[in-house]
């Protein structure tokens, strides 16, 4: 009775109001529900009232930049023209499909990491310039794996009639690279980086695997049809980069695999094949050589265009080099045409994985039973022996097909490169190029 009193009489005062307030109901609580045995079940949250949203492409974003099918957009930076996005599938299939799009419909490829997961692709059409920088997105679960791939699109138009101006920096609108834009990072006036981390999408990232590349040659047909299914497959896979001089650069929608393949071009496709297929195995790829190593050959120096591969199998001890023992090996000869024996000299230790065979002219000449086995040298005897014993996989079965004359000294032709390139591996454990073009998972 006398509590009834004191709140009665408290009912228009200060005191009142804050007894009020603390025996007042939670509004944040929810009510209990208990199940069928008296426990309580935790309540479902309600939704937000401002759920995160899909990001939108901007009006001014240009309607020739291609865009990845299996692709979500995740935010858009317009001060700096930066899109970003995120795709389920791997790093490989869309660094291919952005290559394959800027080495046609008008772009001019200007830059190509030698690397085919990761990197930056800039071109130019007309006058807008675009830099797409491509890297595989790490599962947070297990960082040895990836859980598909993130990418930046920045853009920058130029003054031309109906091209929107690009803006110039100032302090209060940060500039992004497309590398920036991968580890989430932006600049600002006083050059410190910040992390920021993009919106979440509302949608999860479409699960269906992105139309392969069409192929980029047109002379395919060309090559002998047994041969046809590397070509169309390495090609998908953006693994037969040719030279970018000369007439070639002019014409590179022509393959030419009749064509004698050079030493520098063979060494480039070997290096990016075996890194191509074997793009989820880490331990059997081949590390590019750095720009800062001593060039291990006279006439490739670290300004060759293709220094990174040629050095980089040489470290590896594939090509015979000084470092592998080989004092005569001291110039590469890179626009020299490819003979058979080299090709198996150079590609044969990779498919094995291990010490070759002991060999003999004898040897030879009684398992493939060559009549010019005399012909080979030494030092590829023990690389022609191992690929016999590699079955119906030998890279000699494969590119030149059933033969009683090796030819050691004869060209390698585009064609045939592709076909050696086509499998690796030893003995049933390996892996083709066709196989390499099926979608993951």
């Amino acid at each position: 009775m006398f509590s009834c009193l004191l709140l009665t009489s408290c009912a228009n005062s200060g005191l009142g109001e804050s007894l009020q307030t603390s025996l007042a109901a939670d509004p944040k609580l929810k009510e209990t529900v208990l199940d069928g045995d008296g426990q309580a079940i935790a309540p479902t949250p309600s939704p937000t009232e401002n759920p995160t949203s899909q990001a939108e492409l901007p009006t001014t974003f240009p309607v020739e930049i291609p865009q990845y099918p299996a692709a979500v957009l995740q935010s858009v930076s317009e001060p700096d023209r930066t899109t970003q996005w995120v795709s389920a599938d791997s790093s490989d299939r869309v660094f291919a499909f952005y290559k394959e799009q800027f080495q046609t419909n008008g772009w001019t490829l200007e830059a190509s990491p030698l690397s085919t997961t990761q990197g930056t692709l800039t071109a130019n059409r007309n006058d807008l310039k675009v830099s797409i920088a491509i890297q595989p997105k790490p599962d947070v679960s297990n960082p040895a794996a990836t859980t598909g791939t993130d990418f930046a699109i920045q853009y920058q138009q130029g003054s031309v009639i109906g091209a929107v101006p690009s803006p110039s920096p100032t302090a209060s609108e940060p500039t992004t690279t497309p590398e920036e834009a991968f580890l989430g990072l932006s600049g600002s006036s006083d050059d410190t980086l910040q992390s920021s981390q993009p919106p979440i999408s509302s949608q999860p990232p479409i699960q269906t695997a992105a139309p392969l590349p069409p192929n980029s040659f047109t002379d395919i047909e060309k090559a002998p049809k047994e041969l046809q299914p590397y070509i169309t497959a390495l090609d998908q896979l953006g693994v037969l980069e040719l030279s970018s001089s000369g007439k070639e650069k002019a014409d590179n929608n022509n393959f030419a695999p009749n064509k004698p393949v050079s030493r520098r071009e063979y060494a480039r496709w070997l290096f990016a094949a075996n890194n191509r297929l074997y793009r989820d195995r880490t331990a059997q790829q081949i590390r590019p050589a750095s720009s800062s190593s001593q060039p291990v050959f006279r006439d490739v120096p670290a300004s060759d265009r293709d220094f990174a591969a040629i050095q980089g199998l040489a470290e590896a001890g594939i090509i015979p080099s000084p470092l592998s023992g080989d004092s005569t090996a001291v110039t590469f000869r890179p626009d020299a045409q490819l003979s058979r024996e080299t090709v198996l000299l150079w590609k044969v230790p990779i498919d094995t994985r291990q010490p070759l065979p002991v060999s003999s002219l004898e040897t030879i000449k009684q398992t493939w039973g060559f009549q010019d086995a005399a012909r080979i040298d030494p030092k590829a005897q023990r690389a022609v022996l191992a690929d016999f014993q590699n079955g119906d996989q030998s890279n000699i079965r494969r590119a030149f097909g059933y033969t009683t004359l090796f030819q050691p000294k004869k060209a390698v032709t585009r064609a045939e490169a592709a076909a050696t390139l086509g499998y690796f591996g030893y003995q049933g454990d390996g892996i083709s190029a066709q196989e390499a073009l099926k979608p993951e998972g």
